[in-house]
């Protein structure tokens, strides 16, 4: 391991401790940095601009043509979306091309089920506004859930003890009602472009310290996380339809993107993965390690998965490390999916509902 892996490690178990136990002192921002980075906040929220009207509203049910397969047809899936506005899928147009529905079909796809997506994430959604998502989500008793979080909690200066506590505390709160959680850990702020040095550097450092911080949480209170991190930065260059309008939040090309990455996770944590590709063990190219040290090296490396060895208590401290190979969602951008309750719009032109530039 790396001496930045490393050093990433010892700050994330650190924060991570702090959120278990009540620790202060491991606020994201150091003071000296307070008057820098607010004067490069400003520049950059005036280079990203604010993007306007509500994400398209996609909650329904997706592969109903699979209703119909079996003697005895099964209720569908019930797949929750938690989080801030990428969650939500601010920066499309048609709800097929926001996360959750392109999630939802291809869980329905490997399923061959229906999945009923229900999507409560909120643009500008920060880990404190996880618990009146819960509220939202656990009447509809999901089979489980994705939270897409951290953004927000970097940008607005949240402590990282608070924020990590606060997602943790959600990820008890799903699996105590019996359901799965996979966490798309906070992305790697120092790829959008918009953002300049040193504003770059430091977003860069504390959105990977916030992602490795997050994986100790989520594994320890059992769920899994994949790493969102750079997935798209290295794309943006050549292929700026990446990104939507404002160059920060994805485009519908950034949010398949992102969906592929996640889905065999999604698929793995209900036993749905195709036996072959799910070994007891593990397999060449995965590594068990200590939870911290698995969640540094995850933030270094977008789309690898951390997931607890064995069940309980202790063995949460060592984590599987999988790197997954991406699948492609059925159809073209999931154009095939069918949304059967509520019909699929195009989305409206309220300018109210993002929280504000720069929030996701």
């Amino acid at each position: 391991m790396s001496g930045t892996q490393e050093s990433r490690a010892r700050v994330a178990r650190r924060i991570a401790t702090a959120a278990a136990y009540g620790g202060g002192g491991l606020g994201l921002l150091g003071v000296g940095l307070v008057g820098l980075l607010l004067t490069e906040s400003k520049l950059a929220v005036q280079a990203i601009g604010i993007l306007e009207g509500d994400p398209p509203k996609a909650d329904g049910v997706y592969g109903e043509a699979f209703a119909d397969t079996g003697t005895e047809p099964q209720p569908p899936l019930v797949l929750a979306f938690l989080g801030d506005s990428t969650a939500a899928g601010l920066g499309v147009l048609r709800a097929r091309e926001t996360p959750g529905a392109l999630l939802a079909a291809g869980l329905a796809s490997v399923a061959e089920r229906p999945v009923r997506l229900i999507n409560v994430a909120r643009s500008g959604g920060r880990s404190a506004n996880l618990s009146g998502q819960l509220e939202l989500a656990l009447p509809h008793r999901p089979d489980i859930a994705v939270i897409m979080i951290g953004a927000n909690d970097v940008t607005r200066h949240s402590p990282a003890q608070l924020a990590v506590r606060q997602l943790g505390e959600a990820v008890a709160a799903l699996r105590a009602n019996g359901c799965e959680v996979v966490v798309g850990t906070c992305p790697d702020l120092g790829t959008i472009k918009p953002v300049h040095p040193p504003l770059r550097w430091v977003a860069r450092r504390l959105s990977r310290q916030l992602a490795a911080a997050q994986t100790i949480a989520v594994v320890e209170a059992g769920g899994r996380t994949v790493s969102l991190g750079s997935l798209l930065g290295p794309e943006f260059a050549a292929r700026p339809e990446m990104f939507a309008a404002d160059r920060y939040h994805p485009s519908a090309q950034g949010y398949a993107t992102a969906a592929m990455a996640v889905l065999p996770s999604l698929c793995a944590a209900l036993g749905l993965w195709p036996e072959e590709d799910r070994p007891s063990g593990p397999v060449p190219g995965d590594t068990v390690l200590p939870v911290a040290v698995a969640a540094a090296a995850a933030a270094d490396r977008a789309g690898t998965e951390v997931a607890a060895v064995g069940a309980e208590g202790a063995a949460r401290r060592w984590a599987l490390l999988r790197h997954r190979l991406r699948v492609g969602l059925p159809g073209s951008l999931a154009a095939e999916a069918t949304v059967a309750r509520p019909p699929e719009t195009d989305g409206n032109t309220s300018a109210s509902s993002h929280a504000g530039a720069g929030d996701a």
